[in-house]
């Protein structure tokens, strides 16, 4: 026997068995077959290692045990979707469509209740695999992700291609393995995404290989390199051997989109996975850069989130809480109840305004669902049960300082206004060192709560002093050398983060990310922004009269004016360095990339044309100026041509740059 030529056939032999089985759903061989075939070809490649295949089916029963994750940055980041919840909202994400373009399709397909991934193959072989992670940067779960057996290794052609999808388990492989925990007496899982999502998270690839996985595909990253539409992505992705979900459907209005929604939301109840509602996308890739991205989200697509699942329960009391920025929110303390496959006792009650329209009081038996399936929220009371329960009253006094509070006129929200307030503090901290903010790793929600309980954290400054406290934080329990040390390099890295993420960790009222950015590219320093007056701030595009006053208010208080000075002399990035444009002919030009570059990779490409005040773009359209074609260009170029723009190789490119 040609022992190579027989693990190849086998290799062959079990792909395709898998293809049919978990892909198709046409099982060829019998579980007795697929087994007797398994074992020999893992017999052959111990013994003959060497002959082993990159797309070996072996991979996927797992094996290989990792220290951790390492990170893996995203090349085109991991955006997120908007959502609406009702038909009111889809029609005026319509409206706001055709503020653009008259002519246009959707198309829709089952949201997955699972976990994105992205994945990589080169000449059509498996790579990496990693998740979302914060958009920009994931973690390397490729070992994890080849033990799915619909997910192939190999692609039925040899291309290079960056896709995305979900990673779910399906109902029976959930049931199965809380079977198998009940009688390993541990916790059960509370729901699919909850085990999915603790599978794929497991060092030993064995773990999550016993625990039958499974992925939809249904994006390819820079698609219109090889399609036109969505449509034809989903079955490009299928012609390349990627399970896709055949649940997606073309629709000419939004009218006929309305009615495509309903059918889902029949059809998901019978499915044999999780699904909490449907994505809803422009099908034109053409179209997407004139409609546009928000600083989160893309404006052609949405995700339409079915309505939740309701329960009743009773609302034991009524609690408050404080955030950074002082607000005041009352929280309702429920008797527990299972509401989309998690345990709920808390939800949101918003206001005071909130619970008096609704009527809601101590004792009333009240409908609870997840908005979005996210947040517990309390909907409505049922007055049927209602006895003699005494109508709510706003409290006066701040649940943690005892200030009084405030509600200023034409807003919903009561504040404490003591600035010295020890909620408003600890809250201010964990945002200032939260991800979205300076990003300080291990600074958490917990460890800020305890340092801020032991005195060593009172204000943003203290945070920059902790190193001054080192040996007394080695000695708190749970507060190892490691992890103090950890924590320290963590702070100190966070003096050079960006200017933009400084001020939005600051939590000034109304100022998020995007208004931040907004911000410090008008005023590029710290002085130039407390200096810059009401008057000023509201001719700034994006910057209205609410933001304006917060942002003046913010800089008159002499305890903010205080703690600037103290982050100045503490070494913080307080500045926004735009580097200057180069006066050149791709000033204000846009440029479409596309094949594979050899001279430049397409970040260096990019960079080089952004310095020179250029910007790239990621489809061809009548005001694309440049497209820089390398070989292999595919459906870019070809727009390009019919639509008569200029298109550079490399060496254009190069005499044009010099020039």
């Amino acid at each position: 026997m040609n022992i190579k030529l027989r693990i190849e056939e086998l290799t062959n032999l079990i792909n395709q068995a898998n293809y049919e089985y978990h892909t198709l759903d046409k099982p060829t061989l019998t579980d007795y077959q697929y087994d007797q075939f398994l074992k020999e070809l893992i017999d052959l490649e111990n013994k003959n290692p060497e002959y082993k295949l990159s797309n070996s089916p072996t991979d996927k029963i797992g094996g290989i045990v990792l220290d951790g994750f390492t990170k893996v940055n995203h090349r085109v980041p991991m955006m997120s979707l908007s959502n609406v919840f009702n038909q009111e909202e889809l029609i005026a994400f319509d409206d706001r469509i055709k503020k653009v373009t008259q002519t246009y399709q959707y198309i829709s397909e089952l949201k997955i209740d699972g976990l994105a991934v992205s994945i990589i193959y080169e000449n059509g072989k498996f790579v990496k695999a990693a998740t979302r992670g914060n958009g920009l940067v994931g973690e390397d779960i490729s070992e994890n992700v080849k033990t799915i057996k619909s997910l192939p290794l190999q692609l039925n052609e040899d291309i290079d291609i960056e896709v995305r999808g979900e990673i779910f388990m399906p109902h029976k492989s959930f049931n199965q393995l809380n079977d198998q925990r009940l009688g390993q007496d541990l916790a059960l899982f509370a729901n699919p995404r909850n085990a999915a999502a603790g599978t794929i998270r497991q060092l030993d690839s064995k773990v999550a290989a016993k625990r039958n996985l499974d992925a939809f595909l249904y994006q390819i990253v820079d698609a219109d390199q090889y399609v036109n539409t969505q449509e034809e992505a989903l079955n490009y992705l299928k012609k390349l051997g990627f399970k896709i979900n055949p649940h997606f459907q073309i629709s000419q209005d939004v009218n006929q989109l309305i009615k495509v929604i309903d059918q889902y939301d029949l059809l998901r109840k019978t499915l044999n996975y999780e699904t909490d509602g449907v994505v809803i996308k422009i099908n034109a890739f053409d179209m997407h850069e004139s409609i546009g991205y928000t600083a989160k989200y893309p404006k052609w697509a949405t995700a339409y989130k079915f309505q939740a699942e309701q329960a009743l329960t009773t609302l034991n009391d009524i609690t408050f809480q404080i955030g950074r920025t002082g607000v005041i929110t009352p929280v309702a303390e429920l008797e527990p109840v299972t509401i989309s496959g998690s345990k709920v006792s808390r939800a949101t009650l918003h206001n005071e305004d909130y619970i008096k329209a609704k009527d809601i009081r101590i004792k009333d038996v009240v409908k609870v669902h997840k908005a979005g399936e996210i947040i517990p929220e309390v909907i409505e009371v049922d007055l049927t049960q209602r006895k003699n329960q005494t109508p709510f009253e706003m409290i006066t006094n701040c649940p943690v300082c005892g200030h009084l509070i405030k509600r200023e006129p034409g807003e919903a929200d009561y504040y404490c206004v003591n600035d010295d307030c020890p909620g408003k503090h600890m809250n201010a901290l964990i945002h200032f060192s939260s991800r979205v903010a300076m990003n300080i790793d291990t600074l958490g929600e917990k460890v800020v709560e305890t340092l801020h309980e032991l005195g060593f954290l009172n204000s943003i400054s203290d945070i920059y002093t902790l190193k001054e406290h080192k040996d007394e934080l080695i000695g708190l329990p749970g507060f190892a050398d490691k992890k103090v040390e950890k924590l320290l390099d963590a702070i100190e890295d966070s003096k050079t983060i960006s200017f933009d993420k400084l001020i939005f960790g600051l939590g000034i009222k109304h100022v998020g990310a995007k208004v931040a950015k907004v911000l410090v590219t008008t005023y590029p320093n710290i002085d130039a922004l407390m200096n810059a007056t009401y008057d000023e701030l509201v001719e700034v595009n994006e910057i209205g009269e609410m933001i304006a006053q917060s942002v003046v208010s913010y800089f008159n208080k002499e305890e903010n004016i205080n703690l600037i000075q103290s982050l100045k002399q503490l070494g913080l990035n307080l500045s926004f360095e735009k580097e200057a444009v180069i006066e050149h002919e791709f000033n204000q030009k846009t440029f479409v990339l596309t094949g594979k570059l050899d001279l430049y990779t397409r970040d260096e490409a990019q960079a080089l044309i952004e310095k020179l005040g250029g910007k790239v773009s990621s489809s061809v359209s009548k005001k694309t100026d440049y497209v820089l074609a390398g070989s292999d260009a595919g459906s870019k170029l070809e727009k390009a041509i019919k639509l008569n723009v200029k298109v550079l190789n490399e060496e254009d490119f190069k005499v044009k740059l010099n020039g």
